[in-house]
């Protein structure tokens, strides 16, 4: 089995190529919706959160605007929020990987894998990339997005080309769609010929 880590800034279109991988038919975790579920109505981490973060939480699961506006700018706040939910989305990841022990190539969909260290523990990394313009442009459409929201989380971020540089393989997706599609169907077709990475 090849691990795969898939990660990418903010805005990069990860989540885009994320779906192509399991349209051809390969395994992926996706850490955010992991979190979604534990942070979602009767979540495993609403109770250690609300403690954390008093007033984050109601009926349904986790206020993330109220919980992003604790923790955003505040590093004391993001490593408390950190500690409740690293290890949550962990146990998930190795319940995915038992799940799925007989496929030849697994996507970890990971965004802050680099900044995480959870690049110690895949095969190989692969980086979803786009111009600046693109990112900032796809960013700043997003609801709720703000100029300075969007500065905040990109601080937290290793800047893309720092990423680039860290990976095995970059995946453009400020391409045409059908050229991100094929990129990724000869990363699998990489993959699967060299098992282990």
């Amino acid at each position: 089995m090849t691990i795969l880590g898939l990660t990418g800034s903010i805005g990069m279109g990860k989540s885009t190529v994320a779906a192509m991988f399991a349209a051809e038919g390969v395994p992926v975790f996706d850490a955010d919706a992991a979190v979604h579920r534990l942070q979602g109505p009767g979540g495993a981490l609403i109770a250690a959160i609300e403690a954390a973060f008093p007033g984050t939480t109601g009926p349904a699961g986790v206020d993330r605007p109220a919980l992003a506006a604790a923790v955003l700018g505040d590093d004391a706040a993001m490593k408390r929020l950190e500690a409740i939910v690293h290890p949550a989305v962990a146990a998930e990841r190795a319940a995915f990987l038992a799940d799925h022990a007989d496929a030849p190539l697994i996507v970890f969909d990971i965004p802050l894998l680099f900044e995480t260290g959870g690049d110690a523990a895949v095969d190989r990394v692969a980086v979803v990339s786009a111009a600046p313009d693109v990112q900032r442009a796809r960013t700043l459409a997003r609801p709720g997005m703000t100029p300075a929201k969007f500065d905040a989380i990109l601080a937290r971020q290793l800047p893309d080309a720092t990423k680039r540089a860290r990976a095995h393989v970059v995946i453009a997706t400020d391409v045409p769609f059908d050229s991100t599609r094929e990129a990724v169907r000869r990363v699998i077709a990489c993959m699967a010929a060299r098992p282990g990475g």
